[in-house]
């Protein structure tokens, strides 16, 4: 709906804008202009460090959980009932072990992520504002609402590259 509200009004200023003057019109993908600035790629390094040994530490439990659940299906007919429980026991108590940490990473990673969307919005918001006001635009389309574009219509990168020159 959202999308054929844009179409309508693209067209009604193409078509009230033609009888006027020359419409410019430009395309944005702000998403991508986030990804792509220096700022963006400094976080993603950070956060490689940072979140990369709980990952792993996650992964190997996972891992070792799994052998104790194959070894359970392969070799649980041949096992003591002792035994059988015991193993039955910490095989649980590892899936459990495994659900905490993985909900504790993905909170301490979505909160990681929010901060840092939070830090850089208003950024980006000024970064856009000012290529927009140098560039006089009539018309500004996100790029998801695009099939096809010219580059030369795409603003994304000299909103990057304001991004990038902010501090």
């Amino acid at each position: 709906m959202r999308k054929l509200i844009q179409l309508a009004v693209f067209a009604s200023l193409i078509i009230s804008g033609a009888a006027h003057a020359e419409l410019k019109i430009a395309v944005l993908d702000v998403q991508m202009a986030l990804m792509e600035s220096d700022a963006a790629k400094k976080y993603e390094t950070q956060h490689e460090k940072e979140f990369g040994a709980q990952f792993e530490k996650i992964k190997t439990l996972e891992n070792d959980t799994l052998k104790l659940q194959q070894r359970l299906q392969k070799d649980g007919e041949k096992m003591q009932q002792a035994e059988y429980e015991r193993l039955e026991l910490d095989y649980k108590q590892k899936v459990r072990e495994v659900q905490i940490k993985s909900q504790e990473f993905n909170e301490a990673r979505a909160k990681a992520e929010q901060d840092f969307l939070q830090g850089i919005k208003p950024k980006l918001d000024k970064a856009i504002e000012e290529v927009l006001k140098s560039g006089n635009y009539d018309l500004v389309i996100d790029r998801a609402a695009v099939v096809d574009v010219s580059p030369k219509l795409d603003i994304t990168l000299r909103v990057v590259e304001r991004l990038n020159q902010m501090r």
